[in-house]
């Protein structure tokens, strides 16, 4: 199936009524396919003019289809038949996506926690990593890449035979590379990062794994003439509108796997839409309902909130909520499809969809953390059994919502008090390994679907870093309706960043650090819960889990 079709109900409907014809009368699809960077008004004129070519990906991406299969075929030849990725935001979940729907197997490293990056150590010599950075200086990126570069060597290696670099043309990390003699594919420089699941990054390593990339390009351009066309029955501005054009908006985007045969689409979206429309003090943030037990959970039903079905048959999609959409279609044509639906919301609520002031501000607060080295965040406020407790702002206002709480559950009820119970969401941050086989571990993210049902709001869960490329950039630039948690720990065993003076575990901690302190200079409230040993995280689970308003 390589159609895509967009069914809604509710507020949706009367949102796709108001907006699409506006849309269509203003030519907005065939001006986006055909590249028109005036769309988003004059201050997003710069940005845009170089970040529109992701429209013609499913044509200009097909040299690469044969480029890939010669390179897998080389490396299987080898018996090198394990692919590794080091990417992170859209490096890193296209592929994600695009391998776990095709039943490929692809080891994602987009973690700095030592503990993740030593796992994925693993199995040299039948393995092959993708290094994927536009320009080579994301930090995460660059670590993972020397830490890699190090163990081949030591396993008696030579890397430039086991390493791939996805880049821009003309980056630093491409000349370095090309010097050093290892294989580079260059990328189209002008598609952000969240909007290159089509472009080398998405498509080196999903092919490298055995995914057949010229399909999902087929799947792609079969409906780029739809996507592109001035009419009411367009998908890309009908689901444009449901998230953008809702009245009054609702803010809250709950995505929901309900059939879809596309797996993990959701942490995909949410990237997409939490950095490209999270700033100015707007946006629509998305959350991905979390399965529970082996359902999706219990679902909201509020005036902020919109429901998005992901399904697989759009006949057969029941809407019930006072506000849904239902979403069908092939990866390829999705992947597309939301691409163009996200740059159309960013039309509708009048931001730029191509920046990431608040990702930068988080990566600069982190570095100047590491050159100081203050990232532990200073003594803990108390400390309740294996679990530190710190709180921010730290202006007194920390101090102020905290109040005279000594204990963890006390802690966390303090926090949810200053929870605005009709459009206020939490965000779970957990800067842990999420490789590990701790149950513990695997059962956290499951703690944003009962935590929801508790507050009656909508939770999220990310896993640190990697969502500081996604809802990370919404919790600083969008609204201010958020309450933050923040779970980091002492790593079972530090690694070292050859070649950079500082180790993976005080670069995690650096980057948590600079997250909770630009939150705290966003006066957002901040709950940081530092494990001490393995004991906290059941602390922190039965803590969240009995939590009760």
């Amino acid at each position: 199936m390589s159609a895509v079709a967009v069914a809604t109900s509710g507020a949706a409907t009367a949102a796709v009524a108001d907006a699409v014809p506006r849309l269509v009368e203003d030519r907005v699809a065939s001006r986006l396919f055909a590249g028109d960077h005036t769309l988003w008004g004059p201050a997003a004129e710069a940005e845009a003019s170089v970040r529109l070519a992701w429209t013609t990906l499913p044509r200009t991406s097909r040299p690469l289809v044969g480029e890939i299969a010669a390179l897998r075929a080389d490396l299987m030849s080898d018996a090198v038949d394990r692919v590794v990725l080091c990417g992170m935001g859209g490096s890193s979940l296209a592929p994600e996506v695009i391998c776990a729907t095709e039943g490929r197997e692809i080891v994602i490293v987009d973690s700095s926690h030592p503990d993740s990056v030593r796992s994925a150590l693993q199995e040299l010599s039948r393995t092959v990593v993708v290094v994927s950075s536009k320009s080579g200086g994301t930090v995460e990126t660059d670590s993972q890449r020397r830490a890699f570069i190090a163990a081949f060597e030591a396993a008696g290696i030579d890397p430039t035979t086991r390493m791939v670099v996805v880049t821009d043309p003309g980056s630093p990390l491409e000349e370095e590379s090309r010097s050093a003699g290892y294989r580079v594919v260059t990328a189209d420089p002008q598609v952000g990062g969240r909007y290159s699941a089509l472009t080398a990054f998405g498509l080196v390593p999903a092919g490298l794994a055995g995914v057949d990339v010229g399909r999902l390009l087929d799947d792609a351009e079969a409906v780029s003439d739809v996507l592109a066309s001035d009419s009411d029955d367009n998908p890309a501005l009908r689901l444009g509108a449901v998230l953008a054009a809702t009245t009054p908006l609702r803010d809250k985007i709950m995505l929901v796997d309900n059939g879809t045969p596309i797996v993990g689409f959701g942490d995909w979206a949410e990237q997409l839409i939490a950095e490209s429309t999270g700033k100015d003090g707007r946006g629509v943030l998305p959350i991905v309902v979390i399965a529970d037990n082996g359902t999706s959970g219990d679902l909201l039903d509020a005036d902020d909130i919109t429901t998005v079905e992901l399904v697989g048959d759009i006949e057969e999609a029941a809407l019930t909520t006072t506000s849904a959409a239902a979403v069908a279609g092939s990866l390829g044509a999705q992947l597309l499809l939301w691409e163009a639906a996200t740059a159309v919301a960013g039309r509708l609520l009048g931001i730029n969809p191509f920046d990431q002031p608040d990702v930068e501000s988080a990566k600069q607060a982190a570095r100047r953390l590491l050159e100081g080295g203050a990232s532990t965040g200073g003594p803990p406020l108390f400390t309740d059994g294996d679990v530190e407790i710190r709180v921010l702002p730290e202006d007194g206002a920390g101090d102020e919502w905290i109040g005279s709480a000594t204990n963890l559950p006390d802690a966390i009820a303090a926090l949810l008090e200053q929870l605005d119970p009709r459009n206020g969401y939490v965000a779970v941050m957990a800067y842990l390994d999420r490789t590990g086989e701790d149950p513990d571990l695997e059962r956290l993210p499951s703690i944003a679907p009962r935590l929801s049902r508790t507050v009656n709001r909508p939770v999220t869960f990310g896993w640190g870093p990697r969502f500081l490329h996604s809802t990370g950039q919404y919790h600083k630039g969008g609204p201010a309706q958020g309450v933050y948690i923040q779970i980091t720990d002492t790593p079972e065993q530090d690694l070292d960043v050859p070649g950079r003076d500082f180790t993976f575990g005080e670069f995690i901690a650096a980057q948590a650090g600079g997250d909770a302190a630009v939150l705290g200079e966003h006066a957002r409230p901040v709950l940081r819960l530092h494990l001490r040993g393995a004991g906290g995280r059941g602390a922190v689970l039965r803590a969240l889990s009995g939590h009760g308003r």
